[in-house]
């Protein structure tokens, strides 16, 4: 029998899981799946229409270096009515916008508190 690779369950580093937690479920809505602590997570994960994202707590000290932070890329649905669902939680920077790209997607990127990179796409 042949493995194959069924999900994948990427782990983004933040500076504070539970206020993290707060703007992923209060302005991306979704929810929590699991916290290693119910008070001061260190470690956390998040799920929306099927998929599931961790949430991991890394020193402050990492962000003064420089390091290029992840970026994820959401394939979806409906992406005018995300788009316009987030940016009434007005988690949108300030060119934010939802374009055709030359590679053939529509999308539109912005980042998280802790400068994670989020695109939201859908093929033409």
């Amino acid at each position: 029998m042949k493995g194959y690779i069924k999900e994948i369950h990427p782990v983004l580093p933040v500076k504070n899981v539970f206020e993290s937690l707060l703007y992923y479920t209060d302005k991306l809505g979704f929810n929590v799946a699991f916290a290693d602590d119910e008070k001061n997570p260190t470690y956390a994960g998040i799920t929306k229409d099927g998929i599931e994202i961790h949430l991991q707590w890394h020193d402050a000290s990492e962000w003064e270096a420089g390091i290029d932070r992840p970026m994820l890329r959401f394939v979806v649905q409906h992406i005018e009515s995300l788009y316009e669902e987030y940016k009434l939680k007005s988690v949108f920077h300030n060119h934010t916008s939802l374009s055709e790209k030359p590679w053939g997607t529509k999308e539109f990127a912005f980042y998280d508190p802790d400068m994670n990179g989020l695109t939201f796409y859908c093929d033409l």
